[in-house]
Formats: C-alpha cells, sequence, structure tokens
C-alpha cells in the first residue's frame, strides 16, 4: 500500500484529507502535527485521538517552538522584520517550519507522497508545495481541498456520510496561533475597511494603568525578562507575552501583497513580538554604526519579504543570516519598557558597548574630540564635490 505523510491540525479541510486519501484513494495516512507554539499539551492529545479515529495508520507530533526560534524567529529579531513596517510574519514564518518538519518526516518514512489541505486562494499552498518540491523532489504531492474545489459545505456532508463525529460549527473568526504571534481573520478583515471589535482577539485587556519591565540581551538574544533568566530564548518570548498579552499590546491589521498576486487583510496580535523588535532595534541603534544600521535595514527587507513568498531554502537567506548574525556581536545590554493599555514606550538602555558616550562629546552641546577649524576644513572637502558640480553646471549654463 502506498503511504501518504499529512500535514494534519485536526481541522475541518484536513479531517476530510485523512478519510479521502485513506478510503477513496486507498493510501496509507501518516499524518503530523508541527507544534510551533499554538497547541496546549491536552490539545495536542485530543488531535492525536482524532487522527487515529479517523483512520491514520500513525500519527507524530513534532515539538518545533525552540527550532523554529532557532531556525526563524532569531534572525526576524536580528533584523527587526516587520513586513509592510507592520506585520512581524508571524504565521508565515511558522509555515515554512511546519513544511519542512512535514518534507522531513516524508523521508523519514520513505513516503509515496506528500499532502496538505490548503485550499487555491492563499499563500499557504505556494509555501507548502514549493518546499515539498525542493525537499523531496519527485515524491506526489496531493492537495484534495484546492483540487477538488471543495466549499465548507461538501466537506461536512461528505464527513457525516463517513461516520465522522467532530465539531462542524465555524467560528466566526478565524485564528492561528503561535510563538511569533496570533492571526485573526473575520468579516471585518474581507473589506479593506472595518476593525475586529473587542471580543474577536484571542487576548482579552485585563491590565490598566502601566508598568515597567527591563529586557536584557546577550548579542542580539532575549535572554532575561526583569531580570529572570530563560534557559532558551523561545521561553523569554513566551513569558514576556504573559505580561504585554493582557495590555493589547501589539495588536493591528495588516494589509499585504500576497505571493499569488492578490493583496489581502489579516488582523494579529504580537505583544512580545512587537515590543522585542523596537527593543532591540533602541538597542541596536545605541550600539551599532551608521553604516551597519543602513545595511542591516536594505538587507532585512528583502529578508522578509524573501521569508514570507516561502524562499527560506534559497541559498542567500543563509548569505543574509550570517550578516546578521555577524552584526549582533555587540548588542548586549538591557532596553527599560513602559507598557501601558494598547500601547508601549521604549525608555532606554544601559549598555557597555553604548556609543552615546559622553567621551566623546555630547549631541548639541560641547564636543570634546574635535575643533571648530577641524569641523570647518571637514565642512568644506566632504561637499567638495558636489561644490564642483555647481560651478561647472552654472558656467556651462552661461557659455
Amino acid at each position: 500500500m502506498k503511504k501518504v505523510v499529512l500535514g494534519f491540525s485536526g481541522g475541518l479541510d484536513t479531517s476530510y484529507c485523512v478519510k479521502y486519501l485513506s478510503e477513496e484513494k486507498g493510501y496509507e495516512v501518516h499524518s503530523i502535527i508541527v507544534n510551533t507554539g499554538g497547541f496546549t499539551g491536552e490539545e495536542l492529545k485530543s488531535i492525536e485521538a482524532h487522527a487515529y479515529k479517523l483512520g491514520v495508520k500513525t500519527h507524530t507530533t513534532i515539538d518545533a517552538v525552540k527550532s523554529y526560534y532557532d531556525r526563524v524567529i532569531k534572525y526576524l529579531i536580528f533584523g527587526n522584520v516587520l513586513k509592510n513596517n507592520t506585520y512581524p510574519l508571524s504565521v508565515s514564518a511558522e509555515r515554512l517550519v511546519q513544511a519542512l518538519h512535514i518534507a522531513e518526516h516524508a523521508k523519514a518514512l520513505n513516503a509515496d507522497a506528500v499532502a496538505h489541505g490548503s485550499t487555491g486562494a492563499g499563500n499557504d499552498q505556494v509555501r507548502f508545495d514549493m518546499i515539498f518540491h525542493i525537499m523531496v523532489p519527485g515524491v506526489e504531492i496531493i492537495t484534495p481541498i484546492r483540487d477538488l474545489r471543495l466549499s465548507r459545505e461538501e466537506e461536512i456532508a461528505y464527513l457525516q456520510q463517513k461516520g465522522v463525529d467532530m465539531n462542524f460549527a465555524k467560528a466566526m473568526y478565524s485564528i492561528n496561533k503561535g510563538l511569533w504571534g496570533t492571526s485573526v481573520g473575520g468579516r471585518e478583515t474581507l473589506n479593506s475597511k472595518g476593525l475586529l471589535p473587542e471580543e474577536a482577539w484571542p487576548t482579552q485587556v485585563t491590565k490598566t494603568g502601566s508598568e515597567e519591565i527591563k529586557l536584557t540581551f546577550e548579542k542580539g538574544e532575549l535572554k532575561a525578562v526583569n531580570g529572570k533568566t530563560f534557559d532558551h530564548p523561545a521561553d523569554a518570548i513566551q513569558h514576556l507575552s504573559s505580561i504585554a498579552g493582557p495590555y493589547g499590546i501589539g495588536r493591528d491589521i495588516h494589509v499585504g501583497d500576497t505571493i499569488i498576486g492578490i493583496k489581502g487583510r489579516v488582523g494579529f496580535e504580537a505583544a512580545a513580538p512587537m515590543v522585542i523588535i523596537k527593543a532591540h532595534h533602541a538597542l541596536e541603534k545605541h550600539v551599532l554604526t551608521k553604516w551597519q544600521l543602513s545595511w542591516k535595514d536594505q538587507l532585512a527587507q528583502f529578508y522578509g519579504n524573501w521569508l514570507h513568498e516561502g524562499q527560506i531554502l534559497d541559498p542567500v537567506m543563509r548569505d543574509m543570516e550570517a550578516f546578521f548574525q555577524n552584526s549582533q556581536a555587540n548588542v548586549t545590554g538591557d532596553v527599560f519598557v513602559q507598557l501601558h493599555p494598547h500601547y508601549f514606550q521604549v525608555i532606554g538602555i544601559e549598555s557597555g558597548f553604548d556609543l552615546m558616550s559622553s567621551k566623546f562629546g555630547k549631541y548639541g552641546e560641547m564636543n570634546t574630540g574635535w575643533t571648530g577649524d577641524d569641523v570647518r576644513g571637514f565642512s568644506k572637502i566632504f561637499g567638495n564635490q558636489t561644490s564642483i558640480y555647481h560651478q561647472v553646471a552654472e558656467a556651462a549654463g552661461k557659455s
């Protein structure tokens, strides 16, 4: 019997895929769920039980939270990556890690095919397909929901006919939670105008007033929050989320260009990612040079866009990651952040690598490293070529 590895979430689409692939196509189905921070232990056990009840041959749960950070999130922080200056790539980043693990599982099982439950309308289909083509070339990719153009009602009718007992009620809002943020989609995001109501947000605002927190970075990575150290930065991210999330921090709506050429709109909440990126960037502005910051900004924009479009396996990504990693050698210190309901402020930093030192002068006040005559000479030389250009242009215009 031919084997197929199915990326499985336990929802309607992937439940349909199990029944269709096993009973209509005759495959031995091996389901796999890759947890990138969106499931509790109890939820994972429930999904596993559901998979076996549907008839899978084997079900595998992969804890990818830490590898997700090591493989992707770390570099999103190093690059201060925000898609369109807004979105921290919450879902797009985790889909790539999930696809990589699914492909690796298909290799290990020597599977004849690999399957996912994406429709034909969004970005995920491209991300999964592309990684499978690269990682397991020649292995058939099966996508029943996309290929059969199934409606939700048709899927429900099929599963009910097969005697499947599960919750078929459609939630008003589609929520995808992970370590690097949670996406929220609903009727308000289907149009170009509209805000998500308070009840749509998974994390409700329960904190009032304000509080100051201290984030400790070592070579660009978050290692401690308020003096509490963590074995892995992923643990620090989750802890910070529990502090900042109840303030309603990190909520926004992103409008972006999809891989397939249409524009999409989605709500998201990303308290920890937004605080970390802004705090990290503030620290960098103190400890990096002008041109380090400039080139990082340029590379980060390309890196974020290319990652969003599924190109995590392009070798140029490793080249840029090497640059990011090297740039973090002095990004060590404490960043102080004030949290308020719905917003936060970076108060300042403390670092032994701070280039804003009074030993070298105070901006707008007295300098100690040069004289007025030094600046006069520098200004003349620095603008010399532009001065020549204007003098030549003026002379040519008069001739």
